[in-house]
């Protein structure tokens, strides 16, 4: 393997594992506790017509596992309004860029899309949508004032 590059050096495993023939009887004895379950519930028939979601509900069947409940929407992500969302950002007169900053990251950890189920990410949006607006005008204010800010 030494002075090989890597993708020579993995050919050259694959090649030995290809050339490798187990025992009968060592294969014979290697078993899974779920290999009856799983082979009445994945036939040969049935695997064929079967869709996906029937192989899935096999699998959780004999794995005795319940799916997870399906989330539920947090009641703040519901407030889509602007004056709902000018109110949890709290903004006022005595802000600054920094303060500013930190209101749109605490906002954000709360309501990004990409941190949310994929159902609750329109309203996510929005809410993302006017809290950049307020703070951004907000901003704009702070720099019309204090051009140095």
């Amino acid at each position: 393997m030494f002075g090989m590059s890597v993708f020579q050096s993995v050919l050259e495993r694959l090649k030995t594992e290809e050339e490798y023939e187990p025992d009968p009887a060592e294969a014979s004895r290697v078993t899974t506790p779920y290999a009856p379950v799983f082979a009445s519930a994945l036939s040969a028939e049935s695997v064929g017509a079967a869709s996906f979601g029937a192989v899935e509900r096999a699998y959780l069947d004999a794995a005795f596992v319940e799916p997870p409940p399906p989330p539920v929407m947090p009641d703040y992500l519901n407030r889509t309004g602007l004056a709902e969302v000018a109110e949890e950002l709290a903004l006022s007169d005595g802000e600054t860029q920094v303060t500013l900053a930190a209101k749109r990251r605490a906002f954000a950890a709360l309501n990004h899309p990409d941190r949310l189920p994929a159902a609750f990410r329109a309203n996510a949006t929005v809410r993302m949508k006017l809290a950049n607006m307020l703070i951004d005008e907000a901003s704009q204010q702070i720099r019309a004032i204090n051009p140095a800010a």
